[in-house]
């Protein structure tokens, strides 16, 4: 089975270093050069809250050789349709792209590939990059989890041939409700991704810091009404229900879901908001692909959504105005704290 890491950064170093480590040969493909030849002289290191290296096949695109029976697609959508494009005529006759990217990306690349060859597939782990060739993982190891499913009328064995790849890292769910899933961590990073980047800190940040834990619960509520008037039942993150948890309509809710989103939260403290990593190196981020897709749906079914609009606004304010992403910047939602 051939396989590439496509747009192999943080998130896509550390899933290829696992695969390759655990027994699975697999191409990490990615532009930058200084990054691919760390990995060719040094391997990939890991590091954070495992500590690992191992050697691994890191090669430029324009190396990229098909037919591919998998490739992971882990670059920021901006550029989706292009990419998409380029890489479709690699892929084997029944091959598969799984899509590892935030927001809901699969309608547009199933457009390119087909519907029978588009799988989705959150992410319930954090990464970041500190220097080409290491990737710190930031997430406890005990959490690392898939949540993985495939678009109306893909073959069941395509399914199952991407599931036994992804479990040489660690377990896959598969989702039935595949926009359920993607829901479900839309509204995490809306929250702690979209939040995170607007107060410069780390999903613990958020969900620690008062003022920013009560922006992230009405954040988060709005994220609920908007899916449910689409439509959309959330799947369950890691067994939890997520609405059950924090969705509130009433005081003793909302006290509840403030005192529990520290602690439903603390395996993941540490994660850094790609958001953030990207608007701090200068790179435009993917805000409309994550929050923006809550205002858009609040929009078509006329739901109200203030708090992901200011949180767009305040993102859009530090790419293009030169804000700087800090805990000032709550004043922007000084009426929900």
């Amino acid at each position: 089975m051939k396989c590439a890491i496509y747009g192999a950064g943080s998130l896509g170093t550390i899933l290829g270093a696992y695969l390759t480590k655990n027994g699975f040969p697999i191409e990490l493909v990615n532009r930058n050069e200084k990054h691919v030849k760390a990995l060719q002289k040094n391997g990939a290191h890991v590091t954070g809250t495992v500590d690992f290296t191992t050697p691994v096949n890191a090669i430029f695109p324009d190396q990229m050789k098909g037919p591919y029976d998998i490739i992971f697609l882990m670059t920021k959508q901006l550029h989706n349709p292009e990419v998409v494009a380029k890489l479709e005529p690699m892929l084997a006759k029944d091959g598969v792209i799984v899509t590892l990217q935030n927001g809901i990306p699969e309608p547009g690349i199933a457009e390119i590939v087909g519907v029978d060859r588009t799988i989705g597939c959150t992410v319930e782990w954090g990464a970041t990059m500190t220097e080409p060739g290491v990737a710190e993982l930031t997430s406890d190891p005990s959490s690392l989890s898939f949540h993985m499913g495939g678009m109306e009328g893909i073959p069941g064995d395509r399914i199952d041939k991407v599931k036994s790849v992804l479990e040489y890292m660690c377990p896959v769910d598969i989702e039935d409700n595949l926009i359920g899933a993607r829901w479900s961590k839309l509204l995490i990073n809306a929250t702690f991704s979209g939040l995170g980047t607007v107060i410069g800190g780390t999903f613990g940040d958020v969900a620690t810091w008062l003022p920013a834990r009560k922006v992230a619960l009405a954040c988060m509520k709005e994220c609920i009404d908007v899916a449910h008037a689409g439509g959309v039942e959330f799947a369950p993150v890691q067994g939890k229900d997520i609405t059950k948890l924090f969705y509130y309509k009433n005081n003793f809710k909302y006290k509840f879901a403030e005192f529990l989103l520290p602690v439903a939260m603390r395996k993941h403290f540490s994660i850094f908001p790609s958001m953030l990593q990207d608007v701090l190196k200068g790179k435009p981020c993917e805000i409309d692909a994550i929050n923006g897709v809550v205002c858009e749906w609040g929009k078509k079914y006329g739901v109200p959504t203030p708090v992901n609009d200011k949180i767009v606004e305040v993102v859009k304010k530090i790419e293009d105005e030169g804000l700087q992403p800090m805990k000032a910047n709550i004043h922007y939602f000084k009426e929900y704290y």
